[in-house]
């Protein structure tokens, strides 16, 4: 637990995080293989079964040689979100550090990434508040620490049962939440506002290229898809009872082939129409990673540069 009661992990933690296609399983299994990882899966649709080719699952033998965690955990009928995934990510993460290896954390889903560091809501953005922290210290010197944690304990009573009267960063940055949010400190966190277990010590590393050659990248893995045989997946799955209105049924790959097995698109139609829908969603990615900016981004060739920084890191936090 750290001052203001919330739980904290401090063992240390790799994070590798892209656009699709961009070649994240290969590298996160040499870095596994290196750093002794189990790798934990930060894909929304990974972890559904049955759904393998369009997921772009690591297949069985890359599988066998490191231990993944939240692949094919429920069946694509089944519900699941950035929730249940902070809370499936957290045993994960706390039982590979207890048994003394290396949580690395792979995926593209931003949300979960930004769910388990940062909360499920929106917190506030303090470096575009400065006013209030600068107010707040203003107010302290002139009227002395205790005038503020007085405040706390009226505004936050648990919070302020949780910190010393002398830690005056907590004492700001409870007093600067409640400015920010009108809600206490303590309300944000059960609210998950802020994540319920604090990850104290995270490299994270990104990958990135030239947006052409991720095009590229994207259509030869979509056509490997076909060839390895996308549409009979679907046919499969329909055939087990899957409804095609299903979420998991609808997402980025199964939607077409859906919508060519029910006579909607020519097969020609899906393939493009997947191809430009995946570069589409490898924007949003990008999107979504480039606003957390705590991640070091490195270009997808340069895996011994990452290899070496990530081996640096690991050896300064043992």
């Amino acid at each position: 637990m750290d001052a203001a009661g919330q739980e904290v992990i401090t063992a240390p933690i790799l994070v590798l995080v892209g656009p699709t296609a961009i070649g994240k399983t290969g590298l996160s299994l040499d870095m596994a293989v290196r750093f002794n990882c189990e790798i934990v899966s930060m894909d929304s649709m990974q972890v559904y079964r049955y759904m393998d080719i369009g997921t772009a699952k690591p297949d069985r033998r890359e599988r066998s040689r490191v231990v993944h965690h939240l692949i094919d955990i429920i069946d694509p009928d089944e519900q699941y979100n950035a929730a249940r995934f902070v809370a499936d990510g957290l045993a994960a993460i706390a039982g590979t550090a207890a048994a003394g290896r290396v949580p690395l954390l792979t995926g593209g889903t931003g949300l979960y990434l930004k769910a388990l560091t940062q909360g499920l809501f929106e917190t506030p953005d303090f470096a575009k508040n400065p006013s209030v922290r600068r107010q707040l210290r203003d107010r302290m010197r002139q009227q002395g620490r205790e005038a503020l944690f007085q405040e706390l304990r009226r505004l936050d009573p648990e919070t302020a049962g949780r910190i010393h009267p002398n830690d005056t960063q907590r004492l700001l940055r409870a007093l600067e939440v409640h400015r920010l949010t009108g809600r206490p400190w303590s309300e944000n966190i059960r609210r998950g506002q802020e994540p319920p277990v604090r990850l104290a010590n995270m490299f994270l590393i990104g990958l990135t290229c030239d947006r052409r050659e991720l095009y590229e990248r994207i259509e030869r893995r979509t056509e490997r898809m076909m060839e390895q045989g996308l549409i009979g997946e679907v046919e499969m799955l329909r055939a087990m009872g899957y409804d095609p209105l299903l979420p998991s049924m609808q997402a980025i790959g199964y939607r077409h082939v859906n919508n060519f097995l029910d006579g909607r698109w020519t097969r020609e139609e899906a393939v493009r129409l997947l191809v430009r829908d995946t570069r589409r969603y490898a924007k949003r990615q990008m999107t979504w990673f480039t606003r957390m900016e705590s991640i070091r981004w490195y270009h997808r060739d340069r895996n011994d540069k990452i290899l070496q920084d990530a081996e640096h890191w690991l050896h300064s936090r043992m």
